[in-house]
C-alpha cells in the first residue's frame, strides 16, 4: 500500500491542474483515472480558452425565447421530452438564477477565475513546453444576418468594465480575414483568449510535466473510494492511501458525493462533435461561433471540429446526430469546403453544470480530508488551471489569489 499526501480522482484538465499546483507545493500527490489524461470530457470541447466569457451562460428569458426553443427544432438546443421530467427541477433552480439580478452576482463570481484563465495556462504551458498546441489568434463571434450583428453590436458598450479587446468586423472585414467563408454578415473578433488545437494533448502535457517531476498517475477504479481513520484509499493498479483525496471527475463526481452521502444539484449537458477534412485545400484562420447556429468550428490537429450546443438528455443515451446534422447543414452555407467527415461516428461529451453558474471547489465540511473540484459547465478546459491554482493553496492554507467563498460545496449544503 503506497502512502501519498493527495489522491487526485480524475485526469482531466482540472484534476491535472491540481495535481500539478499541490506538487509544486510540495504534496506527494497520486493522480486516478480509469482512462489516460486527457481522454473524457477534456478531449472533446472547442479548445478556447475563454477569456471574454464574462457572462456565463445562462437559461434564455422572455416568452417569445421560450416558444423558440419548446419547438425543439433550433440547432444550439435540444432536448429529449422523456428526459424532462428528472431534468426539471434543476432547470427550474437554473431559471431562477438566471434572473438579471442573479446573473449579476454569478458575473461577478466568476470573474477572478476568467481573467486569471490565460495566464494561469500560460503559466502551466511553459512549463510543459506544449507552446505549439496554442495559438494567440482570438476567435471570431460571426453572424449571418446583418439584424443580428448590429443587435449584438449594441450590446458591446455594456462589457467595457470587464477591460476586454475586441474588432469589431463588417461584411468585407469579416471576409478579408476568413476568405473560405461565406454569407456572414460580420462577427467579433475577441483577441484575448487563445485557442488550443488539440486539448486533449495539452492535457496530456501538462500531465507529462507532473510524472516528470515524480507525480504518480495510475488506472484506477474511483468508485472503490473508502474513507479510513486516517485518511482515504483507493484501490487503483495498486492500493493507495492519502490524508486528502480531490474529486475532479467532471461530469462522474456524482458517483462520488453521493456514495459519501452528499447531495449536490448538478446536471449534464450533453454536446456532440465530429472531424471534418477541407476541400479545395481551404482552411479555417481562427476558431469561429456562428452565433445564430449555436455551434463552433475549430480547426483541429485532427480536422475541422464541428461542436455542438446543449443537448439536455440522459448521460447514459448514446451519442446521436440530431443536433451535430442541424450544425453541419448550417456549416455548409457558411463554409462551403466542408469536406467529409473523418471519422464513422461522433463523439460524445457531458459538461458538469450547477445551476448557479459557478463551479464547486473547495472543502466538504464534515468530510475531512474530502475536497472537490468540478462543475465547471462549458469553461472546463477554460478554468482548470486557475481552479487547480485556487484549490491548491486553499489546501495548504495559503492566501488565495481570488476569493474562494462563491465556490464553495456549503452553498449547497
Amino acid at each position: 500500500m503506497r502512502k501519498f499526501d493527495t489522491i487526485i480522482l480524475g485526469a482531466g484538465i482540472i484534476g491535472v491542474s491540481t495535481a500539478l499546483h499541490l506538487q509544486a507545493r510540495g504534496h506527494a500527490v497520486c493522480l486516478i483515472d480509469r482512462q489516460d489524461p486527457g481522454e473524457g470530457t477534456s478531449y472533446g470541447n472547442a479548445g478556447l480558452i475563454e477569456r471574454s466569457s464574462v457572462i456565463p451562460y445562462s437559461f434564455p428569458r422572455g416568452f417569445a425565447n421560450l416558444v423558440k426553443y419548446a419547438l425543439n427544432n433550433r440547432s444550439d438546443v435540444r432536448y429529449d421530452l422523456a428526459y424532462m421530467p428528472k431534468m426539471a427541477p434543476w432547470l427550474f433552480q437554473f431559471w431562477r438564477n438566471s434572473s438579471p439580478e442573479r446573473l449579476a452576482k454569478a458575473t461577478e463570481a466568476m470573474l477572478p477565475l476568467v481573467e486569471s484563465c490565460v495566464t494561469e495556462h500560460d503559466f502551466l504551458i511553459e512549463q510543459a513546453g506544449c507552446d505549439n498546441l496554442v495559438q494567440s489568434k482570438g476567435w471570431l463571434e460571426a453572424f449571418c444576418s446583418e439584424e443580428a450583428l448590429n443587435s449584438f453590436i449594441k450590446t458591446l458598450p455594456s462589457l467595457d468594465r470587464f477591460g476586454l479587446n475586441y474588432k469589431v468586423l463588417d461584411r468585407a472585414g469579416f471576409a478579408a480575414t476568413e476568405p473560405s467563408m461565406r454569407n456572414i454578415a460580420g462577427a467579433v473578433h475577441w483577441l484575448d483568449p487563445k485557442t488550443v488545437r488539440d486539448p486533449s494533448a495539452l492535457v496530456k502535457a501538462y500531465a507529462a510535466l507532473f510524472t516528470q517531476r515524480g507525480g504518480i498517475f495510475l488506472h484506477g477504479d474511483a468508485t472503490t473510494l473508502q474513507q479510513q481513520s486516517d485518511g482515504w484509499s483507493v484501490r487503483a493498479s495498486e492500493q493507495v492511501t492519502a490524508r486528502n483525496v480531490v474529486v475532479a471527475l467532471g461530469p462522474q463526481s456524482h458517483l462520488i458525493y453521493q456514495q459519501a452521502g452528499i447531495k449536490l444539484p448538478m446536471a449534464v449537458k450533453r454536446g456532440t462533435h465530429l472531424h471534418f477534412s477541407m476541400e479545395d485545400d481551404a482552411v479555417l484562420n481562427h476558431s469561429v461561433v456562428e452565433v445564430e447556429g449555436g455551434y463552433v468550428m475549430a480547426p483541429m490537429r485532427q480536422g475541422m471540429r464541428l461542436t455542438t450546443g446543449i443537448e439536455f438528455g440522459s448521460p447514459d443515451a448514446p451519442a446521436n446526430r440530431i443536433l451535430l446534422d442541424r450544425a453541419e447543414k448550417r456549416a455548409r452555407k457558411v463554409l462551403p469546403s466542408l469536406g467529409k467527415p473523418v471519422e464513422a461516428q461522433p463523439w460524445l461529451g457531458l459538461r458538469p453544470c450547477m445551476p448557479d453558474m459557478c463551479p464547486v471547489i473547495g472543502a466538504v465540511p464534515n468530510k475531512a480530508g474530502l475536497w472537490m473540484n468540478f462543475g465547471h459547465a462549458h469553461h472546463g478546459l477554460t478554468l482548470g488551471p486557475a481552479s487547480g491554482r485556487l484549490l491548491a493553496e486553499m489546501m495548504t492554507g495559503e492566501k488565495t489569489f481570488i476569493p474562494a467563498e462563491p465556490y464553495s460545496v456549503s452553498r449547497f449544503l
